[in-house]
């Protein structure tokens, strides 16, 4: 193998190259019949918008350049074997689930996940063991597992299958991967991650190592957020004997288009070149120009700009290139700092009450760090932030009690999702005894304190009060709804009996 070719992308062009004439799918013809007006953009792609005949190979019984590119991904990221993804990480967490757990199985899960892991639970018909992640008192933010208190769900619940974990979170905080692994690994347990905000780790020494690295066993990255290939296109990279490969390559047959799109494989293969002839040098790049950038905030005392973070119990590391900005004057919150910020120009990754999130890749340069800095600056002139005084950085609220630490199993299904749809709403002290129909997340401190389907206790329905008078915000409630709970009816139990 060649690490310097892209050998899909390259066949591709020479099947263009060729000119020949289609009597396949897709019905555009190589771009033949293309509306006019879109030819600009789309005509160029839509050349190797192909499907599988011959010489093209097929995803789901890769042999040919296909295979080719899936293993050198595989060596490039440092995977036994490695499987491309058109679907984005969703369909990584799924068939990860999917994969090691069966019905009404035990799985280890991370409180704070993507919701694509809860519908993988659901599909799986999973028992789901909730553990809390540490509160990083600096920032206020929800961070990471300890492995005292993994240790703590195991004794509990010897017969799990596994450990689930998102590493890092998306404001790049990261856990001690290799501490969770040597933990599972001595209990015969396999470690899952979903590092789809981490593709980029392991290849510069100012980045954490990857969670294959740290001794995980089957890992989930969404190619296109933080490297360069398309939107949709991520990789499952897969290591040691406690995944079963052949049922993971049949998951993902099922979960997976039959039709997959060629220009999103192929800029897998494209990324990964990238990667591995150029990665450590785009990152250096990518990273002077983000020093840059905080550099020049330094000029903006009014706001506070995160990009690295000490560690602590709550965070073993923290990707330099998620970058939390906050107002310290308290006058914008997080989404009106964000507003204000694509006013001018500059679009943010995403906003919580208290920051907004900048994402920074080895395609930034340096002429995006100026044009930030200039609409920070711009906002602080505007607003005249330079006149009004500094809140101080923490205050009670972000101190509170964190839910409990692991959770008692709780049962998903498929027949959650239509009994849900008739939920009713009830306050806090009323609803203890029924299962929460809807997740629930006040912020701070921004962790789930109940799932679909979690039963509601006494303890919970207390905390849940005491979070509401502290000033905490319900995320996701409708409007004027705070206080209250959608729980599902008594026929949901019945029916699951």
């Amino acid at each position: 193998m060649n690490d310097d070719k892209a050998p899909l992308y390259e066949k591709l062009l020479e099947h263009a190259d060729r000119r020949s004439i289609s009597f396949h799918v897709p019905g555009h013809k190589s771009g033949q019949g293309i509306l006019p007006q879109a030819l600009s953009h789309y005509g160029q792609i839509a050349k190797i918008d192909l499907t599988e005949i011959t010489g093209l190979d097929d995803l789901h019984h890769p042999e040919e350049v296909i295979r080719e590119a899936q293993l050198l991904a595989a060596r490039c990221f440092g995977a036994e074997e490695t499987f491309f993804l058109v679907n984005g990480s969703t369909t990584g967490n799924l068939a990860m689930i999917l994969t090691v757990c069966g019905k009404d199985d035990i799985l280890l899960v991370q409180r704070n996940v993507h919701k694509s892991v809860i519908h993988g639970l659901m599909l799986a018909g999973v028992r789901a063991v909730f553990i809390a992640p540490q509160m990083d008192k600096f920032t206020g933010l929800a961070g990471t597992l300890a492995a005292e208190d993994v240790a703590e769900a195991l004794a509990a619940y010897p017969e799990a299958k596994g450990l689930l974990i998102t590493n890092p979170n998306y404001y790049g905080m990261g856990a001690r991967v290799g501490d969770l692994a040597e933990l599972m690994h001595g209990h015969r347990k396999p470690l899952l991650v979903d590092e789809a905000h981490g593709a980029h780790y392991g290849f510069h020494p100012e980045l954490p190592r990857s969670a294959l690295m740290e001794g995980a066993d089957i890992v989930v990255q969404s190619t296109h957020k933080m490297l360069t290939a398309m939107t949709m296109g991520a990789m499952l990279h897969v290591q040691g004997e406690r995944v079963d490969r052949t049922v993971l390559a049949r998951i993902l047959g099922m979960l997976q288009s039959s039709s997959p799109s060629y220009p999103i494989m192929a800029s897998l293969d494209l990324a990964r070149k990238q990667m591995q002839t150029e990665g450590r040098n785009l990152l250096e790049r990518a990273l002077a120009h983000l020093r840059e950038f905080v550099g020049l905030m330094r000029e903006l005392p009014a706001f506070r700009i995160i990009s690295q973070m000490e560690p602590s119990l709550a965070v073993a590391s923290k990707d330099p290139f998620k970058v939390l900005a906050e107002d310290r004057t308290g006058t914008l919150n997080g989404f009106q700092l964000k507003d204000e910020l694509e006013k001018r120009g500059c679009y943010c990754e995403m906003a919580d009450p208290r920051y907004a999130l900048l994402v920074f890749s080895p395609a930034s340069t340096h002429l995006d760090a100026v044009k930030l800095y200039e609409a920070f600056s711009d906002v602080y002139a505007d607003l005249r932030l330079d006149k009004k005084e500094l809140m101080p950085e923490t205050t009670n609220i972000y101190n509170l009690t964190p839910p409990m630490k692991v959770s008692a199993p709780v049962s998903f299904s498929m027949a959650m999702i239509r009994h849900m749809v008739a939920a009713k709403r009830l306050p806090f002290e009323q609803a203890v005894g029924f299962s929460s129909a809807e997740m629930i997340v006040p912020y701070p401190p921004g962790i789930p304190m109940l799932y679909p389907g979690e039963r509601i206790t006494v303890e919970i329905a207390d905390e849940l009060q005491i979070l509401s008078d502290s000033g905490a915000k319900f995320q996701g409630l409708p409007p004027g709804m705070d206080g209250t709970i959608a729980v599902v009816t008594a026929s949901f139990f019945s029916d699951q009996s």
